[in-house]
């Protein structure tokens, strides 16, 4: 049926070689282009590779989804969610190296923190460097964000430590931080994916789709949510009550 969550004959997106998840993994949130493509949204590809479960992009729908037409038919997919989910796995397999790359910024973000977040920020500086996320306290009530994970470049720094900081709060202490990694993670990973209404290219569509096919557990978001289903022809048929 339509919510089924793997290609029929039982092809699935299975657990991808080491080769193939740092292929995937190359994936970035796009940059906004000023021009949109020049294929039209409603021209399907030529032929879908049969090597790739998810298909071949077609258009966006409202910002929100990506529309691919696959051997088997239509596949929509929540783009934010879906991206969201292979910054999360690029993460956590540089966290499981010890090397996240950090990015230092130009101009270090500073924002007003209370007392007990700047007391954090001094007492675990050196694990939240662990996320790629470089704070310092400039003050009784102020602290600097001078850099951010290198996935994240493009993020708000400020609102991701905020979000870090509540996370370590809530912990209480570094150990219970350390358990807490893979939340954390999907906490930072979540400010790192493409946001909703961002226009896509079909080619940034297509690398998000092959990104997808390429990274572990890509059809759940971090939160346990689908992040694509497939209305397969035989369901458009019955729908349109072709043959009838």
């Amino acid at each position: 049926v339509g919510s089924e969550m793997c290609i029929r004959d039982s092809t699935t997106i299975a657990r991808p070689s080491a080769q193939a998840i740092e292929t995937a993994l190359t994936f970035q949130a796009p940059a906004v282009h000023s021009n949109a493509s020049t294929a039209s949204p409603l021209t399907a590809p030529a032929s879908v590779p049969e090597t790739h479960p998810l298909g071949q992009a077609i258009g966006q729908l409202h910002g929100l989804y990506v529309l691919a037409q696959n051997a088997e038919g239509l596949v929509l997919i929540d783009m934010h969610a879906a991206h969201e989910r292979i910054v999360f796995e690029r993460l956590r397999a540089q966290a499981d190296l010890r090397s996240i790359v950090s990015q230092p910024l130009l101009v270090p973000a500073v924002f007003t923190a209370d007392e007990i977040e700047v007391a954090l920020v001094e007492e675990s500086s050196e694990a939240l460097f662990g996320f790629g996320l470089e704070l310092a306290p400039m003050g009784p009530t102020t602290i600097a964000v001078r850099a951010v994970p290198a996935l994240l470049s493009k993020a708000d720094p400020i609102a991701l430590a905020r979000d870090v900081l509540a996370g370590l709060r809530e912990s209480g202490n570094l150990h219970a931080l350390t358990q807490r990694r893979d939340a954390i993670l999907s906490t930072i990973a979540c400010h790192g994916a493409v946001r909703a209404n961002r226009q896509l290219s079909l080619s940034e569509m297509d690398a998000l789709l092959r990104a997808m096919e390429s990274t572990p557990g890509a059809d759940r978001c971090n939160h346990g949510r689908p992040t694509w289903m497939m209305l397969s022809l035989d369901d458009l048929d019955q729908r349109f009550m072709r043959g009838r």
